[in-house]
């Protein structure tokens, strides 16, 4: 029942919302968003699960799947498409499903989110495998959509993980990881892309970074496997060469062009004043951990 949401509750502190300046009202949306800091503070184990199912997922070769109807369907895609630039991952890699497809990010599709058969089958239509990882994302946490989709996750022997803004939500019995962030009542009303939805998006950042951390798409504090797809990303990548390895720029713009385009190929043939080839090799065996490839 949605009366004993909490994420559906009156916030106590805004009843007056409408009759606030707009100063007070930013005020007390600021100071209600503290909420969402402590919610994840308090799930940090849960999310650490999550994490490493997620690292083990990638390193059988299996994917990332964040499965969500409306604002929260739309945060997983968001992560999901951020992580091709970022960690030059492919596109299947990491996905966002969301119940009515692409077309519901921006017109919303009434109705497909409470069908629980449509969750499982747009799961089915990918091919899901025991290898993936699936992440159900539900302010409510009573989603039949997301829940349909966790139960035929479980079925196939999948990991799953369950993504709520309620205590004891309904959606936690099907994730073997539950991650209950209770952010409380919005500002506005039953409005969860605020509070919950700045939560949600939290947790996710962490996950998808922390498990690319985890695959070595990271060294240092630096995105090293890019995909300098535009001027910008192409310029960062020959910073990022700069930086670790102390070098100028015509000279990382030199090996940058030496490597390929391969930021990490860039700074291993730096540093040991190798050839593409060894630096390449290197790579391959340390699993794509710039670190040990340089202690080899």
């Amino acid at each position: 029942m949605l009366d004993k949401l909490t994420t559906e509750a009156r916030n106590p502190h805004t009843i007056n919302l409408d009759e606030m300046s707009t100063l007070d009202i930013l005020r007390i949306m600021n100071q209600e968003d503290e909420s969402a800091l402590q919610a994840v503070e308090e799930e940090l184990p849960n999310i650490e699960k999550a994490v490493k199912l997620t690292i083990r997922s990638f390193k059988n070769n299996g994917r990332l799947i964040y499965v969500g109807a409306g604002t929260s369907g739309r945060l997983g895609v968001l992560d999901a498409v951020e992580c091709v630039p970022t960690f030059g991952t492919e596109p299947e890699m990491v996905q966002g499903i969301m119940a009515g497809g692409m077309k519901a990010l921006y017109q919303a599709a009434e109705g497909v989110e409470d069908d629980r058969e449509l969750g499982a089958n747009d799961l089915k239509n990918i091919q899901l495998s025991e290898n993936d990882t699936v992440i159900g994302i539900a302010a409510s946490g009573r989603t039949p959509y997301v829940i349909g989709a966790l139960e035929y996750a479980n079925l196939k022997n999948a990991s799953t993980v369950s993504i709520s803004c309620n205590k004891d939500a309904a959606m936690s019995a099907y994730g073997s990881v539950a991650i209950e962030l209770v952010t409380g009542a919005e500002v506005l009303t039953g409005s969860t892309r605020l509070k919950a939805g700045t939560a949600q998006k939290m947790v996710l950042n962490m996950i998808s970074t922390a498990a690319m951390v985890g695959i070595g798409k990271v060294y240092q504090n630096f995105m090293v496997d890019l995909k300098p797809t535009n001027e910008k990303l192409l310029e960062r990548s020959k910073r990022n060469i700069m930086e670790i390895t102390g070098v100028d720029y015509e000279t990382a713009n030199t090996y940058f062009e030496k490597s390929r385009h391969q930021v990490k190929v860039a700074i291993i043939m730096i540093l040991l004043q190798c050839s593409f080839e060894e630096a390449v090799s290197r790579l391959e065996h340390s699993d794509g951990f710039v670190r040990r490839a340089l202690a080899k």
